[in-house]
């Protein structure tokens, strides 16, 4: 099993954290994101492992795995980061793809890499108790995530505006059996040609997007339904919301840190 962890963002909305370090070394509950990443890899076996920089990157080397750059960090999105590692896709293992942003339980990591299927999707199916006390209004922030009765992915990434159209929320955690993995270069490749992803657009793509086109395209990916277990930080409020339900012993309710 191969690990690919997209690091090369600078999250700008947890500045002042970032003004020093990439957004994935940001400390939550007294260890950086990515060092808790890395140790429910590594109790999984999961030791293969690609981290994707782009910002500040030269604090990524210490951690003893292979670093490559997204040069472009400060123009580009996740799926170019994505695809700067393609040579990590060539076919010869699994390849978990991880946002590096995000903590989880190991059940989380374990139910994931269970799933059969060419590309398998962790969601979150307790996703609404942990926006409502991350923010006022949840529709604002979630988005579409619409499942088949078979357990297809069939709609995600989208703006919605009424609960009915979320099933769950993408969790960053995407698992791709190894015959799968060396076809997303062209389907990426591919995008380019699309009205919608031309010029600056193709880089600047989210991975929710890629996502809906593998869909589009009829590939066998799944939905995995995983109940809580798991954090993604995205800004300074999210992060004192995390420390406070900590002291108050309350933060288990979502996500068990070890």
């Amino acid at each position: 099993m191969r690990a690919i962890i997209l690091a090369a963002g600078q999250g700008t909305r947890l500045a002042p954290y970032t003004n020093d370090r990439p957004k994935c070394l940001v400390e939550l509950a007294g260890q950086p994101m990515l060092s808790r990443q890395l140790a429910v890899l590594s109790r999984l076996g999961v030791d293969d492992i690609v981290l994707v920089g782009g910002y500040r990157s030269d604090q990524l080397a210490g951690f003893g795995h292979k670093v490559t750059l997204n040069h472009d960090f400060a123009t580009t999105n996740m799926v170019h980061s994505l695809f700067c590692a393609r040579e990590a896709l060539d076919g010869t293992d699994d390849v978990l793809i991880a946002y590096s942003d995000i903590v989880y339980e190991p059940r989380v990591l374990e139910a994931l890499l269970a799933a059969p299927g060419g590309v398998s999707v962790a969601v979150n199916t307790e996703w609404q108790a942990l926006w409502q006390v991350r923010m006022d209004d949840p529709l604002a922030d979630a988005e579409s995530l619409i499942l088949g009765p078979d357990g297809r992915l069939l709609e995600i990434g989208q703006k919605v505006s009424h609960y009915s159209k979320i099933q769950g929320q993408y969790m960053g955690l995407i698992n791709v059996a190894a015959a799968e993995a060396p076809k997303l270069a062209q389907v990426h490749d591919d995008m380019a040609g699309l009205p919608r992803y031309t010029g600056a657009a193709h880089g600047n793509m989210y991975l929710t997007d890629f996502l809906q086109r593998l869909s589009d395209l009829d590939w066998p990916i799944f939905g995995v339904k995983i109940a809580g277990g798991w954090l993604e930080v995205d800004s300074v409020e999210d992060l004192a919301t995390y420390h406070g339900l900590a002291e108050r012993g309350e933060l288990d309710a979502y996500c068990k840190l070890a």
